[in-house]
Order: C-alpha cells, then sequence, then structure tokens
C-alpha cells in the first residue's frame, strides 16, 4: 500500500501548484492590457489635443488676415450718355473700284502716272501708241473723201439724163438705174462716216483716262509691252473717299434695324480696330441688302465713311458698332469689375466708414444692360458714386477691411466713348 500511494503526493503537488499558477498569469495579461489601452488613449488624447490647437491657430490667423486690411484698385460708377449699340466684323471696301483694261490693242508707253497717287477723274494715266489708229482713221476720212466725189458726179449725171430723157434721148430704165447709182454713193458715204466714227472712238480709246476719283495702285504692265484689247489688266483704281464697309447681322435683328433707319434715315456707325479698342472712323448706314443669305441666316449691310484721314483702307478688318440708341444716363462701371458666380453678376462695393476710418468690401448684385469689352452698362443694382473693385477682387470676403486705390484710367477717353470693347457675344443684350 506505501508502495502504491507514494507516487501520488508529487501529483498531489503538481496539481496544487497548477492551479495557484493560473490566476497569476491571468493577472498580468489584464496589466498589460490596461496600460496598452492607457498608452493608446493617451495618444489619440495627445493627437486630438494637438489638432484642437492647430485648428485655433488657424482660426485665429484666419481672423488675423480678416483684420488685415487688403489693398485694391477701385472705381466710380458714372452716370453719363451713353450709346446701345449692335456689334459684328466689318470688311473695308472701296467706295467703287475699276480694273483698267485697254479697249485697243497697241504697244503701251510710258505711263503718266507715279504708283499711289491720288487721280481725278478724267486724268489721263496711260497712253496706248495711236499711230495705226491714227492711219485707220485717215483712211477712213480718204475714202468719204471718194465717194462723196463719186456721188457728186453722180448727182451731175442724173441731171443731165433727166434733161434727154425729157428731149425722148435715153429711156426711163436708163435714168432709173442711175438714179439707184446716186443711192449706192449716199450709202456708201454714210457707211464711211461710221467708219471715220469708229476710227475716231479707237483713236481716242489709245487715251487711257481715270474713270473715277481714286488711289491708283501698282502698275500691272510696263511700258513697252504690247496691249491686248478687253484681255490685260493694267492697274486697278480704288475709290477712299468715301469709303464702305460690309458688315452681317442675325436675320433676327435685321427688323429693328430696318425700322430704325426707316425712321431716322441714317444710323450711326463707328468702326474699330482688330482689337476693338480705337475707334477709326465714323460713319453712317446707307442700306441692307436686299435678301437673306439662307446659308448662314444673315444679311448684309452697306455703311459709308468719309474716310478722310484715309484712316480706313481696303480689305480691312474692322468691328463695327450700329447705334441703336443714344442712352442720356446710362450707368456705368468697368467691365473689369463685373464678377459672376451662382447668384448673376455682382460687383464688390467698398464702404468706407468715417466714425472707424475704415473701408470695408461687400457684394453687390447688379442687372448688366449691355458689356462692351472695358464699359458696362447696368439697369441696376448700383447709385452712381459708389466706388466698385477693378482689382484685387479674388482675395476678398464679405466684410473684408480693404485699402482703396484710384485705379488707372489709361482708357478713359475710350471708355467715355461708349464704343469701346467687343461685344460680337452680346449682340441680344446690344438691343435694349
Amino acid at each position: 500500500m506505501s508502495t502504491e500511494g507514494t507516487p501520488e503526493t508529487p501529483l498531489a503537488a503538481n496539481g496544487l501548484e497548477q492551479h495557484h499558477s493560473s490566476p497569476k498569469g491571468s493577472w498580468v495579461r489584464i496589466v498589460v492590457y490596461v496600460l496598452l489601452v492607457t498608452a493608446v488613449g493617451l495618444a489619440a488624447w495627445l493627437i486630438y489635443e494637438n489638432h484642437q490647437k492647430a485648428a485655433a491657430a488657424s482660426a485665429s490667423q484666419a481672423a488675423a488676415l480678416m483684420n488685415r486690411p487688403v489693398p485694391v484698385q477701385v472705381a466710380a460708377a458714372e452716370q453719363k450718355p451713353m450709346p446701345i449699340f449692335l456689334t459684328a466684323l466689318g470688311t473695308v471696301t472701296p467706295y467703287m473700284s475699276v480694273t483698267v483694261k485697254a479697249r485697243v490693242s497697241g504697244e503701251l508707253e510710258p505711263v503718266r502716272f507715279t504708283e499711289g497717287q491720288q487721280v481725278r477723274q478724267g486724268e489721263t494715266i496711260m497712253v496706248i501708241d495711236p499711230r495705226p489708229y491714227q492711219a485707220a482713221l485717215d483712211q477712213a476720212k480718204g475714202t468719204l473723201a471718194h465717194d462723196e466725189a463719186l456721188l457728186k458726179d453722180a448727182q451731175a449725171q442724173f441731171k443731165r439724163y433727166q434733161a434727154l430723157y425729157a428731149a425722148g434721148v435715153v429711156s426711163k430704165e436708163t435714168l432709173d438705174a442711175d438714179e439707184a447709182t446716186q443711192g449706192q454713193y449716199q450709202g456708201a458715204i454714210e457707211s464711211d462716216k461710221a467708219a471715220i466714227e469708229t476710227a475716231q472712238l479707237q483713236l481716242g480709246w489709245c487715251t487711257i483716262h481715270s474713270p473715277i476719283n481714286g488711289r491708283i495702285g501698282l502698275r500691272l504692265v510696263d511700258p513697252g509691252n504690247i496691249i491686248t484689247a478687253n484681255s490685260t489688266n493694267l492697274v486697278i483704281i480704288n475709290q477712299f473717299q468715301p469709303i464702305a464697309v460690309y458688315f452681317t447681322l442675325p436675320e433676327d435683328q435685321l427688323p429693328q434695324v430696318l425700322h430704325k433707319l426707316a425712321a431716322d434715315k441714317r444710323l450711326p456707325v463707328d468702326a474699330y480696330d482688330q482689337g476693338d479698342t480705337q475707334q477709326l472712323a465714323s460713319g453712317y448706314l446707307l442700306t441692307a441688302d436686299n435678301q437673306i443669305d439662307t446659308t448662314t441666316g444673315t444679311d448684309k449691310l452697306k455703311a459709308v465713311f468719309d474716310n478722310r484721314d484715309q484712316s480706313l483702307f481696303p480689305n480691312q478688318f474692322v468691328n463695327v458698332h450700329l447705334v441703336m440708341e443714344n442712352r442720356l444716363n446710362a450707368l456705368v462701371v468697368p467691365s473689369a469689375a463685373i464678377q459672376s458666380g451662382n447668384q448673376g453678376s455682382y460687383v464688390w462695393v467698398v464702404d468706407n466708414d468715417a466714425a472707424k476710418q475704415t473701408s470695408t468690401a461687400r457684394i453687390q448684385p447688379v442687372k448688366i444692360a449691355l458689356a462692351e469689352g472695358q464699359v458696362t452698362i447696368l439697369d441696376g443694382g448700383l447709385q452712381a458714386g459708389q466706388n466698385v473693385v477693378v482689382d484685387g477682387a479674388d482675395r476678398l470676403r464679405p466684410g473684408q477691411i480693404v485699402t482703396a486705390s484710384a485705379a488707372k484710367q489709361h482708357n478713359a477717353k475710350t471708355a467715355g466713348q461708349g464704343s469701346a470693347g467687343n461685344g460680337k457675344n452680346d449682340n441680344k443684350g446690344n438691343q435694349q
């Protein structure tokens, strides 16, 4: 029995040892978990605190920026007479253009003009060798003299035959034949006179005169060349004063133009350069074409300009402003002040607080009547004299404190004319 019980003691001891060691390991794990959770929570709290401090610093910096004045340039809204007009692209065209050709053939003699000079109507510009045509004229005159002599002889003979016929010497047939010969000579004389007129015309055509007043172009044929009648271009003459500008308008704008043209007879038209900033000339609308182009849905119109300073040149592209109305008290602001957003068009208005001696910016919605490049006409939203921001608006927020300075008026003259800018994208607005 002792032999069997002896080994039970260490088993019991081992079981007891295992029973006491298990709770100790569990407590160690619990402590480790608690420490890990505490460390993670502390790290999260520190991150949150840092984020809050950074947000507070950003807010403080933003507040400081809000309180820091932003430099801007401003311009005052003006109330003054302004035109309302339609815009289009136009091409300058000579009022009259003549391509000079020879009406007779022959050798071209030295020309009588200087390339590029102004010529008057009827002025001699070229001469074709007239000697062959002078000879033809002399020949025609000789033929006429010959036939006139024959007619005179036939008339004398006819008188003699009449006397002989009365005496019964010659027959009636002989008298009639002699009278017919006399008629043939009379017909030949008329033909000779026509030949003389033709020869005189051809001789006159040897001297080429300018058919219009205008500027003569570059010589197309040099002296000494043989000219072929009605086929050789000698020179081109263009009339510059006056000069015409052709442009097109959509067919939906044509009725109001024709109505105004019928009422006012002459609608003012201004021509501007390709940049649509500098006015080149002023003229008037002459007429519109008698049909609409079905391929483009537009109608061609013709404007006439005096062009006394010759600022317009043939085939030059210009921007045309067709003035439909002159608004006497238009509210005008620089186009640089106009902003666009979800609320529509607006401007930044600068209000001055005399008590605080500060200037603040605010958003003011506006209604645009006509936007034309550097100037914009408003139908409402502002009053004359209010300052609007034209430079620096991208840094503004409502209530922003600003330091305002007057904008440079380098285009003041153009803006004052009310016809500056390119309005090709706002024709509907131009009809206000």
